[in-house]
C-alpha cells in the first residue's frame, strides 16, 4: 500500500528536499507540496493524504492552526508529522494538543524521515528523543488541570487508568504488561479501548490527557532518556 504524503514548508528548498528524499521510496508518494498553512489545508482537502509533513512557522496561517483545522475537518484518517528547526518550546506541546502524531527536528537523518512517515501512517506516534523529557518537564506541569478532562477519567476502568498512568510515565506496552502482570496483547487491547472511550487519536494524546486530567503530575517520575 502506497502512503500518500503532503509536504508543507514555506522554504521551497527545504520543502522540495523533503519531497525528493521521500520520493526515493517506492511505498511513499508525495501528492502535493504547500508553502503556507492555507495551502496545506487546500492540499489536504484535494488530495486526502495519509500523512502531512507540517512546518510550524509559515505565512498566512501557521502550522498549528492548519493542523487543527485539517484534523477537525477531515473525514478520513490523516496524520500530521510536525517538522521544525527549533528545539522544544511551547509549540511542541500545542502541536500535540491539536492532534499532531509526531514531532521531529528538521535535521533528522534522511533515512529516518521515511521511517517516521511509515510509523505515523501505521497509527504510531513518535517524538525525537531530545524532545521527550523537556516536553513533559517544561509544559505539562504548567497547565492547570482541565475539569473537562478530569471528568472523562470516569469513563475508564481502574485497569485502564493504570495503563494511562504507565504510558504517561514512558512505559512501552511490554513494560506495562510486566508492571501490571498482564499480557502484551491485553495491554494493546486496553490502549485501543482508552483511545475509543476518550476520543483520542494516539498514544501521545493519552500522555497529554494523563497530565491535563490530573492523573499524573509532571516531575513525579523520570520520563524519557
Amino acid at each position: 500500500m502506497t502512503i500518500r504524503v503532503v509536504v508543507a514548508d514555506d522554504q521551497a528548498l527545504v520543502r522540495r528536499g523533503f519531497a525528493m528524499i521521500l520520493r526515493i521510496h517506492a511505498d511513499i508518494e508525495v501528492v502535493a507540496e504547500a508553502g503556507t498553512g492555507l495551502e496545506a489545508i487546500e492540499a489536504a482537502r484535494l488530495q486526502r493524504p495519509d500523512v502531512i509533513l507540517m512546518d510550524i512557522r509559515m505565512p498566512e496561517m501557521d502550522g498549528l492552526e492548519a493542523t487543527s483545522r485539517i484534523l477537525q475537518e477531515a473525514d478520513w484518517p490523516v496524520r500530521v508529522l510536525i517538522l521544525t528547526t527549533f528545539e522544544p518550546d511551547e509549540y511542541v506541546y500545542e502541536a500535540l494538543r491539536v492532534g499532531a502524531s509526531a514531532f521531529v527536528l528538521k535535521d533528522i537523518p534522511p533515512e529516518q524521515l521515511a521511517v517516521a512517515v511509515r510509523t505515523v501512517a501505521e497509527g504510531g506516534a513518535l517524538l525525537a528523543p531530545s524532545i521527550t523529557r523537556r516536553l513533559i518537564d517544561q509544559f505539562a506541569g504548567r497547565r492547570v488541570v482541565s475539569s473537562a478532562a478530569s471528568g472523562r477519567v470516569a469513563r475508564l476502568t481502574d485497569r485502564e487508568r493504570e495503563v494511562v498512568i504507565a504510558a504517561a510515565r514512558g512505559a512501552s506496552n511490554s513494560e506495562i504488561a510486566e508492571q501490571l502482570f498482564i499480557g502484551a496483547a491485553t495491554v494493546k487491547s486496553h490502549v485501543s479501548s482508552i483511545l475509543a472511550k476518550l476520543g483520542l487519536r494516539d498514544r501521545i494524546q493519552i500522555v497529554i490527557f494523563a497530565y491535563e486530567s490530573g492523573l499524573i503530575e509532571a516531575g513525579d517520575h523520570d520520563v524519557g532518556h
